[in-house]
């Protein structure tokens, strides 16, 4: 058996108790345990007795401790244990086993006391020994010409675990057959074989005597004699764990400069920030926005001694699948006033923690989860950092350790501190960016139709969709506007630029065509009319008022494409502003990009609009859409053009699915501008639902026409409106007759609604006037404004139009 250890100095050398022993039967349970090992640990003897003696350990064996102990062998070693109260120790421990029994072989551990020799006893080894550095405070061994151990200072020894009688004679590979101590016994034959000094860094490793990583700087020196001949090698090894954790946190703040706010995305920010922290320096990594901030709201100062909600965003282990979580991604906690996560989210301050601290303790034990989750993977180490941006705190983020050995020291404060500060930017310039498009596309959205109105001559179908989330929304509009006669107005745009002045300007275009359309203006007339107003629109804003949040300014400027269709003459009238041409697909599945003259965009002034007509077969289909759907960098807009003919070939009969199909094989991907695209097939008004009849220019002529109108109501079904329409054909027709000239014609047509309209050759616009008491007349166009839904006047190439509309009955 070995000499009996001086367990009175280990003591004083290491701070373990003088007493501190225990007794460990070969199946490995607590046989023994001391008063100095229960002050040691805080366990009392009937608490460990009978239990497994690992279960006490913090860290696993040294591989040189666990060979010892399968031989049977003493052995010494510093050791990681668990405290009763979480917390970890640290010290150096003998084994020493005991005298063969029938059970085994028990073990009796107690602190170390390892005696080295000052210098090797036989004079070959002296000589060796001699020329080396024996006091130096780091670790140094000797090795013979063949690599195998001759000796080694005291430090070396610690480091190893193993006194000098131990290692003597064996190879390194033979002492710690370990990674990478392989690759240093091949290079200390390299260095006898060759005789030059060889250096080399090693990434952190455990050494069989230690209980943490460590990085060294290895320097293999050969020993040469007077005559050159290489004798052996020396190996100095000097700790460098400070600096490679050094340059390793310098990496780490580099790797997060780099990879935090790649995208303007809360989570992805969020989620790339704890991706950097497990993969530097953590094994368990939470991010907790506000729940202010997960909604895209501006956070607000949180009042102290208030519990906070908070969100959870993102989170990342060194396990697959977040096993340490007791929260999911997604779902919100509340934190209680005082706790460890409220006073870093109150007070801006970061701080670490060890599992026996009773801050930490209490705010764990209160959630069952959190409490199983700690005792589960063994968490021994927490730190909790807010994330603040602007003075203002966002949200906290949590890093724990299970698998680490270290605990969370100051230096792990500062690195988690600093990345966190550079997170928050990117996630408060995110969130500022997604709150301002989602009020820019709410913005955009409000100022475009919530839903296209019914159109008794015409299915309607369309598609929207805002540039994607890396550009700013655009000024891209269409409608569809109700005119008189059952006429539709098809209108599509483009402002010039991005942004929310493109989407305001796109508002106050949109509002300009629906009251310039209201007063029957024809296409070529309308965009005329537009054109002023854009220029206007420059002129009065001027360059700042356009700038930008980006910086960039320029002309208001905008293309357009106004079309009317009349389902009772079966015709389209278009005109266009410097805006792709529509696509007419014929019921026969005929297909023709319609050769419309182009005219200029809007806002240029001084250059003529020409309008067009064709021929609308029932069944037709018309195209409108705008650039950002057949244009995109990389593919020529005549490739775009191809393939929305293409896609438009075969109409189905649903036109939601022909909008489907077109996105399908034309929309870019990702699209780099809003894209709109409206579809409308046209169907006529037969000549059973419209009536027309020429009057002559004579008072007696009112009454006959009241009766031809009440006839034909009565053959429609409509006896209902026959009082009211009558009245309105009096009114309507005996102002023709009086203020205008002929010819005279009453049209009746029944749509959605029943319109009647009356239409002579002057060009004399109709107009409400107040009568007074005793005159005779002025009433007629009020009686109409009271009995009808809507009434209006428009002009025609022959003269002018009065309708009156009403509702049909249910």
């Amino acid at each position: 058996m070995d000499q009996e250890p001086d367990t009175s100095a280990a003591a004083r050398d290491s701070g373990t108790p003088e007493d501190f022993a225990v007794v460990i039967d070969a199946r490995g349970a607590v046989m023994a345990w001391s008063a100095g090992a229960s002050r040691l640990l805080g366990y009392e003897a009937e608490e460990v007795v009978g239990r497994p003696a690992a279960s006490l350990l913090a860290a696993k064996l040294p591989f040189a401790m666990r060979r010892r102990l399968a031989a049977g062998q003493p052995w010494t070693s510093d050791l990681a244990l668990h405290k009763r109260d979480g917390d970890r120790v640290k010290v150096q421990l003998r084994g020493l086993p005991l005298a063969h029994s029938d059970a085994g072989t028990p073990w009796v551990v107690a602190p170390a006391a390892m005696a080295y020799p000052a210098a090797p006893a036989d004079e070959e080894t002296a000589e060796l020994w001699d020329l080396t550095l024996a006091q130096l405070p780091l670790p140094v061994a000797v090795y013979d010409r063949e690599a195998r151990f001759v000796a080694c200072n005291q430090v070396m020894s610690r480091a190893m675990g193993l006194t000098q009688e131990e290692m003597r004679g064996l190879t390194l590979w033979e002492i710690y057959p370990a990674p990478p101590l392989d690759e240093i016994d091949r290079l200390q034959r390299q260095v006898v074989a060759t005789g030059k000094l060889i250096f080399r860094e090693e990434q952190p490793f455990r050494a069989s005597g230690e209980v943490r990583d460590h990085a060294w700087s290895v320097y293999l020196s050969p020993l040469k004699d007077r005559a050159g001949e290489v004798l052996g090698v020396s190996a100095v090894v000097i700790d460098i764990t400070e600096q490679y954790w050094a340059r390793r946190r310098l990496a780490v703040l580099n790797e997060a400069g780099t990879r935090i706010g790649s995208t303007l995305d809360v989570t992805r920010t969020a989620e790339e920030l704890t991706e950097v922290a497990v993969e530097g320096f953590a094994d368990f990594v939470t991010v907790d926005l506000l729940e202010s901030v997960a909604q895209g709201h501006e956070p607000q100062p949180i009042p102290p001694g208030t519990p906070v909600q908070c969100r959870r965003t993102a989170q990342r282990s060194v396990l697959s699948g977040c096993p340490e979580a007791a929260v999911r991604a997604g779902d919100v906690d509340v934190y209680p006033p005082g706790t460890p996560p409220a006073q870093a989210l109150i007070t801006g301050q970061g701080a670490y923690y060890r599992a026996s601290d009773p801050k930490l303790r209490e705010w764990t034990t209160a959630s069952p989860a959190r409490a199983e989750s700690m005792r589960r993977f063994k968490m021994h180490s927490v730190m909790m950092v807010p994330l603040r941006a602007r003075g203002i705190t966002l949200g906290v983020m949590h890093l724990l350790r299970h698998r680490t050995a270290d605990t969370f020291g100051e230096d792990d404060l500062l690195l988690a501190e600093e990345i966190a500060a550079r997170a928050a930017v990117s996630i408060d310039n995110a969130r500022r960016y997604t709150r301002e498009r989602r009020t820019a596309l709410t913005l955009q959205r409000s100022l475009l139709p919530a839903r296209l109105p019914r159109a008794e001559a015409m299915d309607l179908a369309y598609r929207y969709f805002p540039a994607g989330s890396g550009e700013e929304i655009g000024g891209d509009w269409f409608d569809v506007i109700a005119l008189s006669g059952g006429r539709v107005a098809l209108v599509v745009g483009d402002v010039v630029g991005h942004g929310v002045h493109a989407s305001a300007t796109m508002g106050r275009l949109r509002t300009a065509v629906r009251t310039l359309a209201d007063a029957d203006f024809t296409p070529d007339e309308l965009l005329t009319r537009l054109d002023d107003l854009v220029i206007r629109l420059d002129r009065e804003e001027g360059p700042d008022a356009r700038r930008d949040t980006d910086g960039a300014s320029g002309e208001v400027g905008a293309t357009c494409l106004y079309a009317v269709y009349d389902p009772v003459a079966g015709v389209c009238d278009l005109a266009r502003a410097g805006h792709p041409p529509p696509v007419l697909v014929t019921a026969d599945g005929t297909v023709q990009l319609l050769d419309l003259p182009a005219g200029p965009p809007l806002g240029l002034g001084g250059l003529p609009f020409e309008d067009a007509r064709i021929d609308m077969s029932e069944g037709s289909v018309l195209a409108f859409y705008t650039d950002g759907l057949i244009e995109t960098p990389g593919r020529d807009i005549d490739v775009g053009l191809e393939l929305l003919t293409e896609a438009l070939r075969r109409p189905a009969a649903d036109l939601e699915e022909v909008c489907d199909e077109v996105m399908r094989k034309v929309r870019p991907d990702p699209p780099a501008d809003d894209i709109v695209l409206l579809l409308a097939r046209t169907s006529g008004l037969g000549a059973d639902r419209v009536r027309t009849w020429r009057l002559p220019a004579d008072p007696a002529a009112v009454a006959g026409a009241r009766r031809t109108a009440s006839e034909q109501l009565t053959a429609w079904g409509l006896a209902e409106l026959d009082f009211s329409t009558e009245l309105i054909v009096s009114e309507l027709v005996t102002n023709a007759i009086r203020y205008g000239s002929e010819p005279i014609e009453l049209r009746l047509i029944r749509a959605d609604v029943l319109i009647c309209e009356v239409s002579d050759s002057s060009s004399t616009a109709p107009h409400l006037r107040r009568a007074r008491v005793f005159d005779e007349g002025g009433r007629g166009l009020l009686l109409v404004a009271q009995v009808a839904q809507r009434w209006g006047s428009r002009h025609t190439s022959t003269g002018k139009t009065i309708w009156a509309e009403q509702p049909l009955p249910d």
